[in-house]
């Protein structure tokens, strides 16, 4: 991208390396048949946890890496280049973080080195099918009976609903306290009453498992809840910044590599007697991408160095998961265009980005949620 990143350190680039060759090796081989399958099979999650590509930000006496953020924002930018939709960053980047900083040492020793390893895979469950974004209308509710929590409710859009061990749940403690009344409680998936319904049928991502919960009558012990009962709601709030800035990482890399391949395409392809690149349409249109990536870039890493020094702001997340998300999905649009038919044949990386990346500016908060918590600050 001719543009010079100074926000890795050395230890990073060499962690790049090490990420890509396990990606190139162990998941890049395998994705067709995982899309087929609509998962990623657990093996590659147990490779990963022996890679130490899992965690990287958890201390190491936990079994994590012991790094910072910036590990983990180039397992993104590797997934991202090779075209995987599996959702390492979710369990290590946005679900763990719950476990890591609000679980008592016994939840901690109990749970995170298999958490780590891959032996037990996370997923969150806050969307409900009449809630969409609105965290504070969630109807799934925790009562206490003893020294248990009876559980009752459904979930929907779950990322690793089929594939997870233990799933984070956002529910209601106290129903009349509004998000006051919000507690998260880990539930572990192979508890009587838990069931998983359908694996949905998404437009893209197909290879990234996705479903529908049921609790009924699902008895968890108090012990299992992360932090203050009723504070649940600010935890969603501390913690969805770092998921959102994800996702834009995400989209600037993705962007990068899409623009390489589309290069490679219009100059290869012929069309009129001369290749696609030598039409002026052609120039002009990646010219306006190339700008567009550059000043995506620019603006990720700032803010990554930021979320480095853990100084980004929930604004500062929404502003790049906003500008991240929109700016890839006009290109995206613009370089399908280029390819002409093929690019929607879905044997093409162009295609298959264009179904696989529509549902970030929906995933982490929507962007008109972004919007919202943006003009807030105006």
């Amino acid at each position: 991208m001719q543009v010079e990143r100074k926000v890795y350190r050395e230890d990073h680039e060499q962690f790049r390396a090490t990420a890509r060759r396990f990606i190139e090796r162990e998941v890049v081989p395998h994705m067709d048949q995982w899309l087929k399958d609509g998962i990623v099979s657990r093996e590659v999650w147990m490779k990963a946890g022996r890679e130490g590509l899992l965690c990287t930000m958890l201390p190491v006496e936990h079994g994590g890496g012991g790094g910072d953020f910036g590990h983990s924002a180039i397992i993104a930018e590797e997934l991202a280049r090779a075209g995987a939709s599996v959702s390492f960053g979710l369990h290590s980047d946005i679900v763990a973080p719950y476990i890591a900083r609000l679980g008592t040492e016994a939840q901690q020793q109990r749970w995170l080195p298999g958490i780590c390893s891959g032996e037990q895979i996370l997923a969150v469950a806050i969307t409900e099918p009449g809630g969409g974004s609105d965290v504070k209308a969630i109807r799934t509710s925790a009562v206490r009976d003893g020294d248990d929590y009876v559980i009752n409710g459904s979930k929907t859009f779950i990322s690793n609903g089929f594939i997870s061990d233990l799933v984070v749940v956002v529910c209601k403690t106290d129903p009349a306290a509004g998000a006051k009344g919000v507690s998260l409680v880990v539930v572990e998936t192979n508890r009587e009453g838990f069931r998983r319904g359908r694996k949905l049928d998404k437009v893209g991502m197909h290879s990234q498992d996705t479903a529908e919960l049921f609790f009924d009558n699902v008895r968890v012990p108090v012990a299992n809840r992360l932090g203050e009962e009723g504070k649940g709601f600010a935890y969603l709030m501390q913690e969805l910044p770092q998921e959102r800035f994800i996702i834009a990482v995400t989209a600037a890399a993705k962007l990068e590599r899409l623009l390489e391949q589309t290069l490679e395409y219009v100059k290869d392809r012929k069309a009129f007697g001369q290749t696609v690149w030598d039409f002026q349409n052609t120039k002009f249109r990646l010219a306006d991408v190339k700008a567009k990536a550059v000043a995506l870039r620019t603006m990720v890493d700032h803010y990554l160095a930021e979320h480095m020094r853990r100084k980004l702001t929930a604004e500062e997340a929404a502003i790049a998961k906003l500008y991240a998300t929109e700016t890839l999905w006009q290109c995206l649009d613009d370089m399908v265009q280029l390819h002409g038919g093929y690019g929607y044949m879905l044997e093409y990386p162009i295609a298959r980005a264009f179904v696989d990346m529509r549902v970030s500016r929906v995933y982490g908060g929507s962007n008109e949620v972004m919007r919202d918590l943006i003009s807030r600050k105006l």
